[in-house]
């Protein structure tokens, strides 16, 4: 899955993302790409649940 985040200005918001993203349940591998505003994440993880965590850290979200 790959998601379009907004509002990453930062290493410490590119960190405050992967945190977010690490937590939902299901989330195998990911990465996020601070320069490109992306994240591609693979597990079995609701898309849902990935967009709500990043956003409940203060960061747009949505699916490609």
């Amino acid at each position: 899955m790959e998601f379009k985040i907004t509002g990453m200005m930062c290493g410490h918001c590119k960190a405050h993302v992967e945190d977010a993203i690490k937590a939902v349940e299901g989330v195998d591998t990911f990465e996020v790409n601070l320069a490109s505003g992306t994240a591609v994440v693979e597990g079995d993880a609701e898309k849902d649940a990935i967009i709500s965590a990043v956003k409940a850290a203060g960061y747009d979200c949505g699916a490609f």
